[in-house]
């Protein structure tokens, strides 16, 4: 009887005994425990995160670099077409389908008309094709804006709009605005008279802007021409200069605005 019991006492222990240590062995593996299965998702997370950011900034990176090309590309061969198709149909009807040969005969035609322009026949033809185009209502005024806009970049100092690139206070004390002298004029008051600078700033580009009447001695005048000027405007000041010089006035004496005398009251 003795040996029986300690038989099934036996196997009563040994089913317990391999439960118990299969049990603790799987409770001990440091793999399958709460702690690391939830550290592994996240380990993934993190490095995708990673690889997505690094990913997003040379994309990124790229587009920064391959936009202004694309840009100046596709402006580029859109005024190409533009400037072939005025005489690539005349090419086309007889016979020559040769691409870019209408863009230069557009640009030898602009040329011989500047040369022509330049001559007293064509100033002369010039003004009266501006006294017909003034007669008309609507196409003054577009014309007017658009010859001046024209005129501000001409390389004819003498007929140039915009003067001399000036800096005016603007608009408060403290901040200034890059604008145009334009022309000069005379104030008369009962006071005397005062010279003033008629002053264009642009708001928008170069079409749009305000016209300021500042004195001249109010004005600093930057070591600026006109056409770096311009660029500044329309760039948003990315070309301005990182110095700028201030020229005394006492030794301007430039023939593009002159001096007036001012009439004594």
């Amino acid at each position: 009887m003795g040996t029986r019991e300690m038989d099934r006492d036996l196997e009563r222990l040994i089913p317990l005994s391999i439960t118990d240590n299969a049990s603790c062995s799987k409770s001990s593996s440091p793999s399958d425990s709460p702690a690391a299965t939830a550290a592994v998702p996240a380990g993934n997370e993190a490095l995708g995160k990673v690889i997505r950011s690094w990913a997003w900034k040379k994309f990124m990176t790229g587009c920064v670099i391959l936009l202004p090309l694309a840009i100046t590309f596709y402006i580029t061969w859109w005024f190409i077409h533009l400037v072939d198709g005025f005489f690539s149909p005349i090419y086309i009807h007889l016979g020559m389908n040769i691409f870019g040969l209408g863009f230069l005969t557009s640009i030898t035609f602009i040329f011989l008309v500047g040369v022509f322009m330049s001559s007293w026949v064509g100033a002369s033809l010039l003004a009266l094709g501006e006294w017909f185009i003034k007669k008309m209502p609507l196409m003054s005024y577009i014309y007017a804006a658009s010859k001046q806009i024209s005129a501000a970049i001409s390389p004819d100092q003498t007929s140039q709009a915009f003067k001399e690139v000036a800096i005016v206070r603007h608009p408060r004390i403290g901040e200034y605005a890059i604008g145009f002298i334009t022309s000069t004029i005379i104030l008369r008051k009962t006071s005397g008279a005062e010279e003033l600078c008629c002053v264009y700033v642009p708001t928008n580009h170069l079409y749009l802007g305000d016209i300021f009447l500042i004195n001249s001695k109010d004005i600093m005048r930057p070591n600026l021409s006109v056409r770096e000027g311009i660029e500044i405007v329309i760039s948003g000041g990315m070309s301005i200069p990182k110095v700028l010089t201030i020229v005394d006035t006492q030794f301007i004496l430039s023939p593009r605005v002159g001096k007036l005398t001012v009439p004594q009251v």
